[in-house]
């Protein structure tokens, strides 16, 4: 089973896209506007989707702000269960 993706590793992920350090993201910024492509986009999906977290590319890209995506991803993650 995957990892748990956490809010930091999504933060960190955004910004090596993006060139950025992780603790200088604006997260109400546009990332379109930063410099995120749907290249980019698809490459972070992919990356999430590796973590179970279920998205669509869609969903990402209509509001594309790390305040938005943190919050969703973070409540699409798969449950984990105690052994």
């Amino acid at each position: 089973m995957a990892e748990r993706l956490t809010r930091e590793a999504i933060r960190a992920d955004v910004a090596a896209l993006l060139h950025r350090d992780p603790d200088e993201a604006d997260d109400k910024e546009n990332l379109f506007e930063g410099g995120l492509d749907s290249i980019r986009l698809l490459t972070l999906l992919e990356r999430w989707r590796e973590h179970g977290v279920v998205v669509s590319f869609v969903e990402l890209a209509e509001q594309p702000t790390l305040e938005h995506w943190l919050e969703l991803l973070t409540s699409r993650q798969p449950a984990v269960l105690d052994a």
